[in-house]
């Protein structure tokens, strides 16, 4: 196969929170086995992208990784410490003097000076661990809001993350779709669903209404939507900027989304008006779109639901394929880190993944454990409040364990499922797609999605100025910020030089 090395225009980065590989094995049967085939022998979409890596998600200080430390890694290029968002391993969660001056420059900014439409989603809180480095950097990824600051973060003069969408980086951002309204809400202010809720914000302000006023500032046509009507209605030719944020805290499950009364869009709908939206700049676009919920159903044990938010993922990706051209978009599809989900067992061919095993072990003859001579499930978990402490174990013969509540059992008590440290995989499509291949460090996916949009100098990789796939610069209407800057100095310096000689005549 050819390998596309074309300058990136426009970069899609699909984030699967939690999505490791039995995730996707086990997606992948569930999906086959719904349209009425064994289900083994299908492939995700994002299974068909040509060029496959295996990344090691580990942070500078944990084997084991949190959301926010490997996101700092993918999104800006850099190894950190466990807990801190968008900072230098310098910096050590919950300290907020050891996070100053260790703010890196991630991709978003990068694609703003590029003169590039930027954008995220995600179906947790906008504020939450992953979409966070894009546009702010914290010692503790758990300052979402003011009120959650600690003594100590405000007596050394931290900010929350919420309030840094209305910096340089943030207020830039075109397309911003998620959860978590709370945490940009004031506390006088009651939620527009929930109304028996107000926002958490002690400070007073209303970051939504400051950002929407942001851009009407800067010229742009921007609008808010906490609803799936008001987003239906959303026309992307008359939008540039778009927020919206459909419930207080994290969105609902895809499967339960038909259980909210305001209504949500799903994931490939956000996608879908997401890129007609950013696609009109010229420069091209970088957007991050994040699966978060597949890791909060993994934490719970639920195996279904973390399923078929995977399943909801791949759908957003074969949608945001049709929609773009891979000729001049890279289209890359990860996850932050795994879970300790296992497909165990010797369960014959088609038998429900969801389901009880079917194999019969050699020492009884039936599809029990040998041991306890009790059914079990092909899905177990490593961990997590599937565990119970009982024996014999629990007998689920008569159990539906294929339902979307039900917890798999798992080895050791938890409260909720750890992460995993087991390397998760890439797949990606598109300009430079071949150079995510073998087994790399992870953030070595923001030099690969900064090499191919020719956004900096990237360390081993060809220098922009002396490499000739590099040859979109930004147009007058979408300037980057440094040429905004440029503009700004040399008419004050014929303004300067007008107004001299004025006086001199």
């Amino acid at each position: 196969m050819a390998t596309n090395t074309r300058e990136a225009k426009n970069v899609i980065l699909f984030v699967g929170d939690g999505m490791g590989v039995s995730t996707v094995t086990a997606a992948r049967i569930r999906h086959g086995q719904l349209a009425g085939r064994p289900g083994e022998e299908t492939r995700l979409h994002l299974e068909r992208f040509p060029h496959v890596a295996l990344i090691k998600t580990y942070t500078v200080d944990h084997q084991v990784p949190d959301s926010a430390a490997t996101a700092t890694a993918f999104l800006c290029g850099v190894k950190a410490n466990f807990g801190t968002v968008g900072l230098d391993p310098r910096a050590h969660r919950g300290d907020c003097s050891s996070g100053k001056g260790r703010n890196l420059t991630c991709i978003v900014e990068l694609a703003q000076k590029a003169g590039k439409s930027t954008g995220f989603i995600t179906t947790a809180r906008v504020t939450h661990a992953t979409p966070g480095p894009l546009y702010a950097s914290a010692a503790d990824r758990d300052w979402e809001t003011d009120s959650s600051l600690s003594k100590a973060a405000i007596r050394h003069g931290c900010t929350d993350i919420a309030s840094q969408l209305l910096r340089p980086v943030g207020r830039d951002i075109d397309v911003i779709l998620g959860g978590g309204r709370g945490r940009l809400m004031p506390t006088y202010k009651r939620d527009p669903e929930h109304t028996s809720l107000r926002g958490l914000r002690q400070d007073g302000r209303d970051l939504i209404k400051e950002w929407i006023s942001s851009k009407h500032a800067a010229g742009k046509s921007a609008r808010y939507v906490w609803n799936d009507h008001e987003f239906s209605r959303i026309q992307p030719s008359s939008v540039d900027s778009l927020m919206g944020l459909f419930e207080f805290s994290h969105m609902q499950y895809d499967s339960e989304r038909h259980l909210d009364k305001a209504g949500e869009p799903s994931l490939l709908e956000m996608v879908e008006k997401a890129i007609l939206i950013l696609q009109k700049n010229k420069n091209g676009f970088f957007l991050m779109i994040e699966g978060a919920r597949i890791d909060h159903a993994h934490h719970g044990n639920t195996a279904r639901r973390a399923l078929e938010e995977t399943l909801a993922m791949d759908a957003a990706v074969e949608r945001a394929l049709e929609l773009v051209d891979t000729d001049d978009t890279l289209v890359i599809v990860t996850a932050d880190h795994s879970h300790p989900l296992s497909i165990g067992s010797y369960a014959t061919r088609g038998n429900p993944i969801l389901g009880l095993t079917d194999w019969s072990n050699e020492h009884n003859g039936n599809n029990v454990s040998d041991v306890d001579n009790l059914p079990y499930t092909t899905l177990v978990y490593g961990n997590g409040p599937g565990y119970v402490d009982a024996h014999p174990r629990r007998n689920i013969i008569n159990v539906n364990t294929q339902s979307t509540t039900y917890r798999q059992a798992s080895a050791v008590p938890l409260r909720i499922v750890s992460h995993d440290g087991s390397d998760v995989a890439a797949y990606a499509v598109g300009p430079m797609s071949h150079l995510l291949h073998g087994v790399h460090e992870q953030h070595y996916i923001f030099h690969v999605m900064a090499h191919a949009a020719c956004l900096l100098d990237s360390p081993g990789l060809s220098r922009r100025k002396s490499d000739p796939r590099c040859t979109l610069r930004p147009t007058s209407r979408h300037r980057s910020n440094s040429a905004q800057r440029t503009v700004g100095l040399r008419a004050l310096l014929l303004l300067t030089a007008v107004l001299w000689w004025c006086g001199f005549n």
